[in-house]
């Protein structure tokens, strides 16, 4: 794999955040819901974004 630039690695860090964020936001959420669906579909939202977040992770080596 080609080496990342500083800026691609400052870009990556930043999504990193905020895909870290709405995992964790998204799965506070869902265990505050009554309503089962909806806590499932968050649920599924956090999943998503932790995958983005592993994905981002391995691309820089973490």
């Amino acid at each position: 794999m080609q080496e990342l630039t500083s800026k691609e690695l400052e870009m990556i860090s930043g999504v990193l955040t905020v895909e870290g964020l709405a995992c964790k936001k998204a799965r506070a959420y869902s265990k505050t819901l009554t309503d089962q669906d909806l806590a499932a579909c968050l649920t599924n939202v956090a999943n998503e974004h932790e995958k983005r977040y592993n994905a981002l992770l391995e691309m820089i080596g973490g």
